[in-house]
């Protein structure tokens, strides 16, 4: 999508994303051929979507979708998905006969679908399954951020459809699914840095805003900084499409909406911590997507490790 269809695409998404959040937000998408733009120009619906998401603290299944697409799969709007651990990144089964053990989170549609897919280790390969959810036990995550709608899966269940998956489709799907977590925490960091800036001009102190203030505009600006750095460097994984660019990426993403929600809460100050104002919403939710498909902290440590095995150095990005 380019020109006037894209400009298009994405006043329809930041339309549905102000107004929509949960069930509501995933009917929305699908009317407005969200999930036929994922399959058209994944870059164009991904970024767009999930950048509104996090800009708008807004929650939905999207993340299905794209860990689905990412495998080369036709999306089921009738099957909920199955992702890893926090901060893991392994298949989240392991299938062994007919058989398959789950150990992983799902969205707020496991508390309502009948069935599930996930992706499970069979000796050496990935395989595709299909289970009963019901066989499963589920347990609702209301810890740092419950409106997430996150949902523990565990348990064991008969294997009612299976797939066989060629050696780099779970990569290339974590990689899609990074991307896509790259793009909502760098929105949520914009969203945070928005709130911060406007607090700044309203907040009067010395009889002056504070934004005036040498100490708060080096916060902001550090902020964007991080940001805009992380930014380039998404969109260079975005051109290259590999799975140690999309770590890279997700990495950065998480480490600047962490400095995003570290400055702001400072800018803000008290009023930041109380339920009344959105800031800490925002702060939550960052702390919990960053932990998903890997930490920034823990993919760093991966990426320095894998730098120590191969003593290659991958080709420098142009940012």
């Amino acid at each position: 999508m380019e020109g006037e269809d894209l400009a298009l695409f994405e006043r329809s998404i930041q339309h549905a994303t102000k107004s929509f959040t949960g069930d509501p937000l995933d009917r929305a998408l699908l009317e407005l051929g969200w999930h036929d733009a994922l399959a058209l120009d994944p870059r164009a619906a991904v970024s767009t979507v999930f950048t509104q998401q996090g800009l708008m603290n807004r929650t939905s299944t999207a993340l299905d979708h794209v860990t689905v697409a990412g495998l080369g799969r036709e999306t089921d709007l009738a099957t909920c998905w199955i992702h890893p651990d926090l901060d893991q990144d392994a298949p989240p089964g392991a299938m062994v006969g007919g058989n398959v053990s789950v150990h992983g989170l799902g969205t707020y549609r496991c508390s309502s679908d009948s069935r599930c897919r996930l992706v499970a280790r069979r000796d050496d390969s990935e395989v595709l399954v299909t289970v009963d959810t019901a066989a499963l036990a589920r347990r609702d995550i209301s810890g740092i951020d419950p409106t997430l709608g996150l949902v523990e899966v565990r348990g064991e269940a008969i294997v009612i459809d299976s797939t066989d998956l060629t050696p780099s489709s779970w990569s290339d799907a974590v990689a899609l699914a990074r991307l896509a977590l790259a793009h909502e925490l760098l929105g949520a960091g914009r969203g945070m840095l928005e709130l911060a800036r406007e607090h700044a001009l309203g907040r009067i102190q010395f009889g002056q805003p504070i934004s005036a203030f040498q100490a708060v505009r080096h916060r902001l600006a550090d902020t964007l900084v991080a940001v805009e750095g992380a930014e380039a460097a998404l969109a260079a994984a975005w051109d290259s499409r590999s799975p140690e660019d999309a770590a890279m990426g997700k990495a950065l993403a998480g480490r600047a909406a962490l400095t995003a929600a570290r400055h702001c809460q400072q800018v803000i100050a008290g009023i930041g911590f109380t339920t009344e104002h959105p800031f800490h919403r925002y702060f939550r939710r960052v702390l919990v997507l960053d932990q998903i498909l890997g930490s920034a902290r823990s993919l760093t440590r991966q990426l320095g490790a894998e730098l120590l095995r191969t003593r290659r150095l991958p080709p420098l990005t142009p940012l």
